[in-house]
């Protein structure tokens, strides 16, 4: 179908089958990508699942809401473009998707 790949702090690239409909946190959870808790089980309401999307793909994933972004501007690592990968929805748009994980995760 199709991957996304989460690179790791210390550049080791994870690739993910795409399976349109899942977020991003529950693929990288459920294929044992280092780095993403997803504490809060996908509501937005923790930070564990916090992604840099590469800036080539930001058009394409969208802006973060307001409740993502009070939870997410609470990482200092925080950038223009991060986001809640629980709040990230796979489609066959984003095969090829390159997203980082900060050093921490709140």
């Amino acid at each position: 179908m199709g991957t996304i790949t989460f690179v790791s702090q210390d550049g080791t690239a994870h690739d993910v089958e795409l399976v349109d409909g899942e977020s991003l946190m529950d693929l990288a959870t459920s294929n044992g990508v280092p780095g993403i808790d997803g504490d809060c089980g996908g509501e937005a309401a923790c930070g564990t699942c916090h992604v840099i999307v590469d800036d080539e793909w930001i058009a394409r994933t969208g802006t973060r809401s307001d409740e993502e972004s009070q939870m997410i501007e609470m990482s200092p690592e925080c950038a223009a473009n991060s986001r809640l990968s629980c709040q990230l929805r796979a489609t066959p748009a984003l095969d090829g998707l390159r997203v980082h994980l900060p050093e921490f995760q709140m």
